[in-house]
């Protein structure tokens, strides 16, 4: 699960906690921090209907044969439980994609 991107609603007032929600869902999908990468968009406007959600969280990761759809829903409810810990109702959205067609660049270690 290495992206996952969180946009947070207009009328958001408190701060998303970044390194409690990545420990859990580390612990929720059996990765490591230095494979899953939380990034946060403050919205300027967002349609609310039918949702009225604090943020959406918007996830790319790649498909493995242990991820089987049930698994996928599973933890993805366990991910909105984990923003309901810290109050905050999340409008999950899952993608997988095949490992073979996912290019990653990171920039070069620093001497």
């Amino acid at each position: 699960m290495p992206l996952v991107k969180l946009f947070t609603s207009p009328q958001l007032s408190k701060k998303v906690p970044l390194k409690s929600l990545q420990s859990a869902m580390c612990k929720i999908w059996g990765t490591t921090p230095s494979t899953t990468k939380l990034m946060v968009f403050e919205a300027s406007s967002w349609t609310t209907h039918p949702y009225d959600e604090d943020v959406y969280v918007d996830i790319r990761a790649k498909a493995t044969p242990s991820r089987t759809r049930d698994l996928v829903l599973d933890n993805m409810g366990d991910i909105q439980k984990a923003f309901k810990e810290h109050g905050l109702v999340a409008n999950v959205r899952l993608e997988v994609y095949d490992g073979p067609d996912y290019f990653h660049v990171p920039p070069p270690s620093s001497p």
